[in-house]
């Protein structure tokens, strides 16, 4: 047995065709409860996009050029969106006890998932390539050389950090955000808390 015929085997026994791409959802999704995990997605894919776009022309058409500032502003506003709507998400899914009914794996692949945005996110301060990026990487090796991961992890070198930023971290992120995808619809969004005396 090869590994396509694994997989496909895995996903059939696992997810039907309707909860992956489901044409209807329960009447309780209608709620604003349920929209920021959409908003992340949404700023998700322009962080990828400006990203991608920011990397291509490079620094010195970001700094200097009107289109570039355009498309770094489009990466700045994108950022604040996704951790906005990341906290939201991450707070109402607290208050409605996201993790009932089976659902812990859920909730634990969208808490890494939360926690690797936060390294992917530190790590794009220090690619800016101007003196702030500059004064927090400075800032910041002290820190690294005290828990004595300094030696190999050089805040200060912008290459290794453009890796980490671009492709390391985003690459592990979109990894959980998939899994946890994946287990929203095969167990379907959790429904609210029922108030004492309701019927289930």
């Amino acid at each position: 047995m090869n590994f396509t015929q694994k997989a496909q085997e895995f996903l059939k026994r696992n997810i039907t065709l309707e909860d992956a791409l489901p044409t209807k959802m329960p009447a309780y999704v209608n709620s604003a409860a349920y929209l920021f995990g959409v908003i992340i997605l949404c700023a998700l894919s322009m962080l990828i996009l400006s990203g991608i776009i920011l990397a291509f022309f490079g620094p010195t058409w970001y700094h200097f050029s009107k289109a570039g500032h355009f498309i770094n502003s489009i990466h700045f506003w994108s950022v604040q969106i996704f951790f906005l709507s990341l906290i939201a998400h991450l707070l109402t899914k607290f208050f409605i006890a996201a993790w009932r009914d089976g659902r812990f794996k859920t909730w634990f692949c969208g808490i890494i998932a939360f926690a690797i945005a936060i390294f992917c996110g530190f790590s794009g301060y220090l690619i800016q390539t101007d003196y702030d990026s500059q004064w927090i990487a400075v800032q910041a090796k002290d820190a690294f050389n005290a828990m004595g991961i300094g030696s190999f992890l050089n805040l200060m070198d912008t290459g290794q950090m453009l890796t980490l930023h671009m492709v390391f971290f985003p690459v592990i992120l979109i990894f959980f955000v998939i899994i946890h995808l994946y287990y929203i619809r095969r167990d379907s969004p959790v429904k609210p808390i029922e108030k004492k005396g309701e019927s289930k």
